[in-house]
């Protein structure tokens, strides 16, 4: 026995309970479904921290051509007009993509590829657990955290 286990141990017979109805394992539900199910949520998470990228990609893109365009200005006044003119036009206000601005590439990747992960992992927890998230993070926290000790509580005291 570890030691995470002597200070934190499961009830015989199976899963740690939960600290709430809403993290609560459903009946007849496996470790190994609560564990698949964990990892396509964990997949999910993933995909929302890649999108995240993607709006730091449009952000960054923007505000990089709002500031190739004041650049351009500073060489015309500079006397770098030709320059200027070329760069404004090969570049401010560019596509990133073919057809493309980053807006309509989030808009893509939103409206298709993350809304349908989103409602599949919704609705494979809806089939198998009852709608419930984050089951094996619930389960873990049961096991790691030291009952009785302060700042290891299960949920929040009530009217927090």
């Amino acid at each position: 026995m570890n030691i995470r286990e002597q200070h934190s141990p499961s009830p015989v017979g199976g899963a740690p309970p939960s600290p709430d109805e809403a993290h609560r394992r459903p009946a007849g539900v496996s470790d190994d479904l609560v564990d698949a199910i964990g990892k396509v949520s964990e997949a999910l998470e993933w995909v929302e921290r890649a999108r995240g990228r993607l709006y730091d990609f449009h952000q960054m893109l923007g505000r990089a051509d709002l500031l190739l365009g004041e650049a351009v200005d500073a060489l015309a006044d500079a006397g770098a007009a030709a320059q200027a003119d070329r760069l404004d036009r090969a570049i401010v206000g560019r596509n990133v993509l073919e057809g493309r601005w980053t807006f309509q590439i989030m808009e893509e990747f939103d409206d298709g590829y993350w809304s349908d992960f989103r409602r599949e992992e919704q609705r494979l927890r809806d089939e198998l657990v009852g709608g419930k998230r984050h089951l094996f993070e619930s389960e873990m926290k049961e096991r790691r955290r030291s009952r009785g000790r302060p700042d290891h509580e299960a949920r929040p005291a009530a009217g927090s």
